[in-house]
């Protein structure tokens, strides 16, 4: 696992609290090599941090957008890279 790798922020706007969402993304993130967390904000959006290669990167947000369209109105993201911060994928309570 390399420790330098790209860094994904996204925040999801729409009915994405109270309906499975962040669950859905961790068991999608099973299926990446990618590490980071999901969380939801006090302002009803939902934060997520992907870190790992930038191929794996877009095929994920890709499934996630593919798959929870119907919850998704708006999305704001940012790239960057850096060290690796996570060993693993969760959910932030």
């Amino acid at each position: 696992m390399s420790t330098h790798v790209s860094h994904r922020e996204v925040w999801y706007t729409g009915r994405v609290q109270g309906v499975g969402f962040r669950a859905q993304v961790l068991g999608f993130a099973r299926g990446f090599d990618v590490t980071g967390s999901i969380e939801n904000l006090t302002d009803g959006r939902v934060y997520l941090h992907a870190e790992g290669a930038e191929k794996e990167l877009d095929a994920f947000a890709a499934e996630i957008l593919k798959s929870l369209d119907g919850h998704i109105r708006n999305v704001e993201e940012r790239s960057f890279a850096g060290l690796r911060t996570a060993v693993t994928f969760t959910i932030k309570r």
